[in-house]
């Protein structure tokens, strides 16, 4: 066992919404997490470390999008050694990050009711039940698109192969598309010619990636785009199988925490918030 004084324990757990904006989207999730735990050093963040011989910061990361594509809804958990205003972290962590990766909100977590484990709040993971995204296919025309999505919705089944972790493995990448649809307004207001695509996909096992529900799209319709096409995560959270829509996994904690504290907080997401380096790719979570 190494020698020397435990870690400071967590005293407040901070939850973080942040968007990866621009040239950012071609940043790794290692190098993301890198860039995170310096931005928390400069603010003078006092982060929890672990125990150990090499003592890592409590930063934990939900459902991080893959490195190429484009997000306005990150989110991280952070353990602190002492309490801190949501708000002024929120405002300290931004201006440390470089630009693109924008924090957009931080609660924070409610205590665990009289210290007892089955009274903990939940995991934000498990909040994080769906994701909706936006494609746009350059050089796709709007009927070839729409074919394409109508052939891909009436299949009852439409398995994919991707190497993953434990080899090659088949799935089927219909079950998790719960709507996917054409969004002509978006695709009439670009300068070039292109589809722009809106689809709501749960998180399953493995996970369905918008990457695979495109080929999927190949499969059935022959949808083949001529260059790369470029994503964006517009949200992911709670869904309501009624409508569809994803609510703000943020929001439990909002609700939980005392108004006096929550007052402080700063809980209103700034999704339209402008940022230089993010171009068309930064767009608000609903049309």
């Amino acid at each position: 066992m190494p020698e020397g004084p435990a870690p400071a324990p967590v005293i407040q757990r901070l939850r973080v919404h942040y968007a990866k904006r621009g040239r950012l989207r071609f940043t790794s999730h290692r190098d993301i997490s890198r860039a995170v735990e310096r931005a928390v050093r400069r603010a003078g963040i006092p982060v929890a470390y672990s125990a150990g011989f090499t003592p890592h910061p409590k930063i934990s990361y939900a459902g991080a999008a893959a490195t190429g594509v484009a997000s306005e809804a990150e989110y991280l958990e952070i353990g602190l050694t002492g309490t801190r205003d949501p708000a002024q972290v929120r405002a300290d962590l931004d201006a440390a990050l470089p630009a693109g990766l924008d924090i957009l909100d931080v609660v924070q977590v409610p205590e665990a009711r009289g210290g007892a484990e089955q009274h903990r709040p939940e995991p934000i993971t498990e909040r994080l039940q769906a994701s909706e995204w936006r494609i746009r296919l350059d050089g796709v025309t709007v009927d070839a698109a729409a074919s394409a999505v109508a052939a891909f919705m009436a299949a009852p089944e439409i398995e994919v192969e991707r190497l993953t972790k434990k080899g090659r493995r088949r799935f089927d990448v219909r079950a998790a598309v719960f709507a996917c649809g054409l969004d002509r307004r978006a695709t009439e207001a670009t300068d070039v010619p292109c589809a722009i695509l809106r689809m709501v996909v749960r998180h399953t096992t493995p996970v369905v990636r918008p990457d695979d529900v495109l080929t999927g799209l190949r499969q059935v319709a022959d949808l083949a785009p001529p260059s790369p096409p470029l994503v964006t995560r517009l949200a992911q959270g709670p869904l309501d199988a009624d409508t569809g829509e994803l609510a703000d996994p943020l929001d439990p904690d909002r609700d939980a925490v005392p108004p006096g504290v929550a007052a402080l907080a700063g809980v209103s997401p700034a999704l339209t918030r402008s940022a230089d380096t993010a171009g068309e790719d930064v767009v608000s979570t609903r049309p």
